[in-house]
Formats: structure tokens, C-alpha cells, sequence
């Protein structure tokens, strides 16, 4: 895009803005040029917490569909477009509400924590909800001692290494993070031996045992910022590496591998972002039965400090 086009492009966003009395929030993994003119920039929980806190009549989420009904559901007086109607999340797709209720006929002691990484119905028959930056936190408040994990395996593996409740992992993931291999991790290391290695809770097992941190992206993000290493080895969507290099100038940043994108986090452009705004497209809603339950569990994860 030529650069005037491309600063057009943004007096529109910016217009459009004041004309919807609306707030623009971003994922992590948002492209740099739609980072830049958001509002908030965060992880699922950091943008989960700053929607119940905006004063706007319209909340324009840069992200996938899961994200924008969270939003939805914490607000219901508000309006919420997704910026590209077409970005879904294959993790959260991996389950429905029909094979969820399978899972918990097999156990029925089990109370449900859904990654927040799910749609608005799973999360609305799930006990609590729960972010990669605070699961941990989140199971160990469940009562009772037996929990059903859904839908991310890995992260749910990662939590049960450090909870002493008994996890059942419903065997979901991400394709992003799941595709990492410890051969990857160890040729990174030879590359650039100098570098820690930071990967996110959604990556395999066998990956995390070779990082030398596993972290949400907001935690790797304060991660890199309070390190005295210079050069760090990133092990998640690619996404994240402009707001690290924009918050750690002096710093160097590498990729475990070439192939790490999100499909649907890339689809949000300037051009649909501007085209949602001006149309109003992509309204996303929650039926009201299914927020009100949902609400409950994200709002139980939300009160977990």
C-alpha cells in the first residue's frame, strides 16, 4: 500500500472513530499496521478486562470471532464489530456443545474450565473460563478436585504440571503452536546460543521442557522488557515481535521458526477495519440465554487475581 493511501486510510479509521464514539482493541497478534491504530493492545484476558472498563458506545475488536463475543458478553449495551467477519479459530472449533456434554457424561465429578479460546457456547456450560496467563490461578480456585480441560491440550497439560487437581485434557490445540518440534528449539539454540528461549503454554510439551520460559503473550512482553539478555528466541505468532521490537528498541528478536501465523489473526487489514467501521459490518451478538450463562464464567475468571 503507498504510503498516502495508507495514511488516508487512517484519517478514515480516525474519523470513523469519533463518528461511532468507538474504541479499537487489538490482539498481540494483530499485523503491525492495525497494532498501531488501536486503542488497547493486549492478550485475551488483558482485552477482556479493558472492554468492561471503556467508556464507548461501540467496541471495534481487531481479532477472531471468540474475542469479539467475549466482548460481547461483558457488554451488552454496547455495540461490538469484528473487523473481519471471516476470522474464526480453528482451536475453538475443535469442540462443540454436543461433544462437550459426551465428555462430561464420561466424567461427571468434573467441573468444566474452558480456555477462553472458545466460543460464546461452550464457555456458557463451562464452570469458569480461563486465559494461558492466569490457568494456573483459575484451577486452583475451582472446587472440588477434579477438573475437565477444554479445548487446548497442551495448555491444559501445562496448567496440570502445576496444580495438584486431576485434569482431563480434551484433546484440542492450536495449530500455530502445536506444529513447534524440540529439533526447531534446539537449532534456534545453536543459532543464536545467547538467547533464552520464551514459548507460549500452547505449544507441546516437549517443547516447553526445552524453553527457558513458558508465557502468555503479555507476560512475554514484560518478560523481554525486564531481561538483561539483548536477544530473545519467540515460540508464538509472529504478531507479537512488532510490539516487542517497539517496546525494546536496543533488543533482538527471533522467530523459532518461519511458519509461525495465525490465518485468521492476519485477515484484519486497514482496508477491513476502515470498511467495518464506515458499514457497521460484522455485528457480532450473543442470544441472550447463552450470554447470561457465559457471563458467569468469564466473570469468575475475571475475579481471580
Amino acid at each position: 500500500m503507498a504510503a498516502s493511501s495508507h495514511e488516508q486510510i487512517k484519517d478514515k479509521i480516525s474519523r470513523l472513530k469519533e463518528e461511532l464514539k468507538a474504541v479499537i482493541v487489538a490482539h498481540n497478534y494483530q499485523r503491525p499496521e492495525v497494532q498501531d491504530v488501536a486503542d488497547f493492545i493486549g492478550d485475551s484476558l488483558e482485552l477482556s478486562r479493558q472492554c468492561t472498563q471503556i467508556d464507548a458506545e461501540t467496541i471495534v475488536f481487531c481479532g477472531v470471532r471468540f474475542m469479539a463475543e467475549t466482548a460481547a458478553i461483558l457488554n451488552p449495551e454496547r455495540t461490538v464489530l469484528l473487523t473481519e467477519g471471516g476470522a474464526g479459530c480453528p482451536l475453538a472449533d475443535m469442540i462443540d456443545v454436543t461433544e462437550l456434554k459426551k465428555w462430561q457424561q464420561r466424567y461427571p465429578r468434573a467441573l468444566v474450565v474452558s480456555y477462553v479460546n472458545s466460543t460464546a457456547e461452550i464457555k456458557a456450560e463451562s464452570y469458569i473460563c480461563c486465559t494461558s496467563a492466569n490457568g494456573v490461578r483459575v484451577v486452583d480456585s475451582v472446587p472440588g478436585d477434579e477438573i475437565l480441560f477444554v479445548p487446548d491440550q497442551n495448555l491444559g497439560h501445562y496448567v496440570s504440571t502445576q496444580t495438584k487437581k486431576k485434569m482431563v485434557l480434551y484433546p484440542g490445540f492450536c495449530y500455530v503452536h502445536h506444529r513447534l518440534n524440540p529439533e526447531q528449539v534446539k537449532l534456534a539454540k545453536k543459532l543464536h546460543s545467547e538467547a533464552p528461549v520464551i514459548v507460549h503454554p500452547e505449544c507441546q510439551p516437549e517443547v516447553i521442557a526445552l524453553a527457558d520460559a513458558a508465557l502468555s503473550t503479555s507476560q512475554m512482553l514484560r518478560y523481554v522488557k525486564a531481561s538483561s539478555h539483548n536477544s530473545f528466541i519467540i515460540g508464538t505468532e509472529e504478531g507479537i515481535l512488532h510490539r516487542m521490537r517497539k517496546e525494546n528498541p536496543g533488543k533482538s528478536f527471533y522467530l523459532l521458526t518461519n511458519s509461525q501465523i495465525c490465518i485468521d489473526m492476519k485477515k484484519t487489514t486497514l482496508e477491513t477495519l476502515a470498511r467495518t467501521m464506515e458499514f457497521r459490518e460484522n455485528i457480532v451478538t450473543v442470544p441472550e440465554e447463552v450470554r447470561l450463562k457465559a457471563k458467569q464464567a468469564v466473570e469468575r475468571m475475571l475475579a481471580v487475581i
